[in-house]
């Protein structure tokens, strides 16, 4: 999130709006923005419902889970203990409500490139 948020006047000058979804409760996700100083918003997606619209949840498999015991209380975050989380994705999603562009990788770490981003919005105009 730090890229995208350093991005941010490119994004805005190519007339997006960048908005990131979590499954943090809210008093998690303003930590968030907080520790990162981000600039944009943070919503709340608190129990997935978003998420199963878009149909990206997945269940965390039992021994990744027990790995995490102790560790990473998602329960804790996300006030949740269905051990779900989304993927990773990032949409561009038009003024007609459309997706025109997705980047879905299952690893989280991997992230889309704010160039492509940027140029699907400057596509758009």
């Amino acid at each position: 999130m730090n890229v995208y948020n350093q991005a941010l006047d490119s994004f805005e000058k190519a007339n997006g709006q960048l908005v990131a979804v979590s499954p943090n409760i809210p008093d998690s996700s303003l930590s968030t923005v907080e520790k990162h100083n981000l600039k944009f918003e943070v919503l709340s997606d608190v129990g997935l419902n978003v998420a199963k619209e878009y149909g990206i949840v997945y269940k965390l498999p039992d021994d990744i889970s027990k790995a995490f015991e102790g560790r990473l209380d998602l329960a804790a975050y996300d006030a949740d203990d269905s051990k779900q989380l989304p993927l990773t994705v990032t949409y561009v999603i038009g003024t007609d409500q459309i997706i025109k562009y997705a980047f879905i990788n299952s690893d989280y770490r991997k992230r889309a490139e704010t160039s492509d981003l940027i140029a699907v919005l400057k596509s758009l105009k």
